[in-house]
């Protein structure tokens, strides 16, 4: 699915056939999670070939980096020529991105003394398989800020995502919505959430959730196209009388969400903010306007 054997990609300052790619089996990423990464998408444009806003993505890499005391040597110019260059060796256009920083043997919890980078990229399609989603609240809360660099895109971190991922799908929902260690809404285990009342979009602020560079997309179209947008905190209860919502990352761009715990927004999707920032949002990545979107 995602690499064959004529896949190329880019590791320790060369590129390679994934094949041939090695791994130490004494990382301390493979056995400590100690490690970060991006995702990151290219679409094909009306201008070619374009990696969306790598110098955001690129910089979050580099943060994160230095949140977790991770050597990163790499510039941000650097890191989009070299993504380029995998797209075009690999003869994509559409494609997902993943950037990934991982260290060197050590069995003690230090910080590395080396690391290495890799890019590899697949074609990849919708990251959720339905059009509208059945969420769940997670019995799995995102981790308290103070035991974590909870704004790191880090490796380890998604363990968290990917318990509660799956106790979302062993209970019949296609994905969960997490709360924080205060019991407020805070994040999707792979995406931002917004939510829609009265017109105005609601979203958890940032402390306790990756800082999304969808979500900071979904708050600059909100404020093109003048729709009101609030970040605060918010209770699960508050979203049983929205009048819909929707998670938006990277991999999942716009997802309308249909139900929370079984109940259904009231709103059709068509007609909500949501379908509005979807249309918008595919307008921008594919080089397009949204200035003539209806709101």
């Amino acid at each position: 699915m995602y690499y064959n054997e004529s896949t190329v990609l880019f590791l320790d300052g060369k590129f390679t056939k994934a094949v041939d790619a090695k791994l130490d089996l004494f990382s301390q990423t493979l056995h400590y999670g100690y490690g970060v990464f991006e995702g990151i998408r290219a679409y094909q444009t009306i201008n070619g070939t374009k990696i969306f806003k790598p110098g955001e993505h690129f910089e979050r890499l580099r943060r994160s980096c230095s949140l977790m005391r991770i050597p990163m040597n790499y510039s941000v110019e650097e890191l989009t020529q070299l993504s380029y260059q995998v797209l075009e060796r690999n003869n994509l256009s559409d494609a997902y991105l993943r950037p990934l920083v991982f260290c060197s043997p050590n069995m003690s919890l230090t910080a590395p003394k080396e690391v290495s980078v890799m890019i590899a990229a697949w074609d990849w399609g919708k990251y959720f398989s339905s059009a509208a989603l059945r969420v769940c609240i997670s019995s799995f809360q995102r981790p308290n800020p103070k035991s974590l660099k909870v704004e790191a895109k880090a490796c380890g971190h998604y363990v968290n995502s990917i318990l509660a991922t799956m106790e979302a799908k062993e209970r019949g929902f296609d994905e969960a919505l997490m709360l924080d260690m205060n019991g407020f809404v805070a994040e999707g285990p792979g995406a931002n959430f917004f939510f829609e009342k009265d017109g105005t979009l609601y979203t958890p602020p940032l402390g306790n959730i990756l800082p999304g560079i969808t979500r900071h997309t979904v708050i600059d179209i909100c404020r093109e196209l003048d729709i009101p947008t609030v970040e605060k905190y918010f209770r699960p209860e508050e979203l049983f009388e929205a009048d819909s919502a929707f998670f938006c990352g990277t991999a999942a761009e716009i997802t309308a969400i249909e139900s929370i715990e079984g109940q259904a927004f009231h709103k059709p999707w068509k007609k909500s903010l949501g379908r509005v920032m979807q249309e918008a949002y595919q307008n921008i990545v594919l080089d397009k306007s949204y200035s003539d979107v209806i709101v």
